[in-house]
Order: structure tokens, then sequence, then C-alpha cells
């Protein structure tokens, strides 16, 4: 699933990261891999901005502005508080 091009506010600091890959377990999309001791973004236009990965990191080397993304949309869209939902016309998130 891709979203809107380079527009996904997720930030890596891998001078913090300490390649302990908490991130990859609960990010939804699999925007992240594993390196030899370090985290890298492989698909930051998959990103919708959940904010898991950030609330989940040990030593606070990801930042992600939740609440703007397709996250915000899709749950704004449940609970009826309008909002377009940018995934499938279903609303429905691969």
């Amino acid at each position: 699933m891709k979203y809107l091009k380079n527009v996904a506010t997720l930030k890596l600091d891998t001078e913090k990261c300490i390649g302990c890959g908490i991130c990859l377990s609960v990010c939804p999309h699999k925007v992240f891999d594993l390196n030899p001791g370090k985290v890298e973004i492989i698909d930051f236009d998959a990103c919708m901005e959940c904010g898991a990965c950030m609330m989940n990191c040990p030593v606070e080397a990801l930042y992600v502005k939740t609440g703007v993304g397709c996250a915000s949309g899709i749950i704004n869209g449940i609970l009826g508080g309008g909002g377009e939902c940018c995934c499938d016309k279903g609303g429905i998130c691969a």
C-alpha cells in the first residue's frame, strides 16, 4: 500500500537506534528493515503515521506526527468524524 509520495512525517535517528527491531514487529506496513546493527527505513511511502514504532522504541530513535496521515483518516471515518480514507474505495488498508 502506498500513500502520497514523500509526505509522511516519519524520521529515524540512526545515532540513537540500537537495532532492537521492535519497530519491525509493530509496524503494520513493513516500513523498516534491519541491517547489521541498525534499523533503516525501506518503504517511507508505506508509512500510515500510526505511531506504533515511535511509541514502542525504547531509545526514542523514531518520530512520527500521529494523527495527520492515513490512520487518522481511517479512525475518523469509522468514528463518524468525516474525513477521507487514503486506502481503497472500501476503506480497507492492505
